[in-house]
């Protein structure tokens, strides 16, 4: 047997063992993307195959949460994407703003840069006490940095540019305190945001919503999770509610695209009807 079939037969027992011990299935995962992270953990993990490193991995958890790490992508930042935050403020928001109280479900929220930054955008829209943002993801040790709402200080100039770009005209400097190399997200802002551990692959979902997004997060998923994942949210999306995709995610050609309106397909912002 060549040396990348004995591989895939070491990463095969590597997950099935991570899935009886953690509970964790990484079945749907897009497989060359998951590969590569898989290869990169390994590298840093001091072991020289997946054989090896599989027995302290089943019985340390400090060792799984490395390779949480190193396998789910937590690139992010605030105001990421400006055109698709400023029609969140320009078009979504002004249809918030007619609900007593708003729901929002931000799955795959990573460190949390997009969840505070959705929080920045509803204070401004007058929505202050009338939203909760439920954060969630699958890995515990990003959540807890989002949960502290400190940032590098050097982030917050592109922060700055991008709130800026999309729409923003209040001094952003007021929405954190500078401490030595660090910024300090101001603590309103953390007063209606939950952060929770949830896994897409087998969880259900949080509640009745008027606002998901899932942005950058089903393009490492293969077509069948991908299904469940839209599937999740369709169930959870109050009629009139809002779906937001990732800026290279499409309903297009996908069933669920039959259940929403094309609110602004170009973002990736779909609409679930009334009727």
């Amino acid at each position: 047997m060549d040396p990348d079939a004995i591989e895939d037969v070491e990463i095969g027992l590597l997950l099935q063992g991570v899935r009886q011990v953690y509970g964790h299935d990484f079945g749907g995962y897009a497989e060359a993307s998951f590969k590569r992270r898989l290869r990169l953990w390994l590298a840093s993990s001091g072991h020289a195959t997946f054989s090896q490193a599989q027995a302290r991995l089943l019985r340390d958890p400090a060792c799984f949460e490395t390779l949480l790490q190193g396998i789910t992508v937590n690139v992010t930042e605030m105001f990421r994407d400006p055109p698709f935050f400023l029609a969140l403020r320009q078009k979504v928001i002004p249809f918030l703003q007619t609900y007593p109280f708003v729901k929002i479900w931000h799955a795959g929220c990573a460190s949390g840069e997009e969840a505070y930054s959705m929080a920045i955008l509803l204070q401004e829209s007058g929505l202050a006490g009338r939203y909760r943002i439920y954060a969630t993801d699958l890995n515990e040790a990003v959540l807890r940095r989002a949960r502290e709402g400190i940032y590098p200080l050097k982030a917050m100039q592109a922060a700055t540019r991008n709130y800026q770009l999309s729409g923003g005209t209040a001094s952003f400097a007021d929405y954190y305190t500078a401490c030595y190399d660090n910024a300090m997200l101001a603590s309103s802002l953390r007063e209606h945001l939950v952060f929770v551990q949830h896994n897409l692959v087998t969880d259900s979902d949080v509640g009745e919503m008027n606002l998901v997004l899932c942005r950058n997060v089903m393009i490492y998923f293969k077509a069948e999770l991908k299904d469940r994942c839209l599937r999740l949210f369709e169930h959870c999306l109050q009629p009139g509610g809002f779906l937001c995709l990732g800026m290279k995610e499409r309903l297009d050609g996908r069933p669920q695209g039959r259940q929403y309106e094309r609110f602004a397909p170009h973002l990736s912002i779909y609409r679930k009807p009334y009727a």
